[in-house]
């Protein structure tokens, strides 16, 4: 019975180790002092750290819940939906003159 090696697995990386990853592989990078071939094992590194993150961060927001009062003031949830959130409050409009009861002469 043969039996096969296989490459070690990866280390699963936290949101946060990934992000440090990638500030150390993008300082690296960036000095100048690193041989181009070396350069493009970083890069692929960094490709599949971005990907790692990307995943991380559509998973915890699949994960948010809006916790909101009912009309009883019960506490409930909901799931989080980006398309349902509410638009940003206007801008203050400024008052017209004749929206007013106040005169101005200036």
């Amino acid at each position: 019975m043969s039996t096969k090696s296989t490459p070690p697995k990866e280390p699963e990386h936290t949101f946060e180790s990934a992000v440090e990853r990638l500030e150390a592989i993008v300082d690296a990078m960036e000095s100048d002092k690193m041989p181009l071939e070396e350069l493009l094992v970083r890069y692929e590194e960094g490709v599949k750290l971005v990907k790692t993150c990307q995943e991380k961060l559509e998973s915890a927001e699949k994960r948010i819940e809006i916790i909101t009062r009912n009309a009883a003031g019960k506490p409930q949830t909901a799931p989080f939906d980006p398309a349902a959130a509410p638009p940003a409050p206007p801008k203050a409009a400024a008052k017209k003159p004749e929206d007013s009861d106040e005169v101005s002469l200036f």
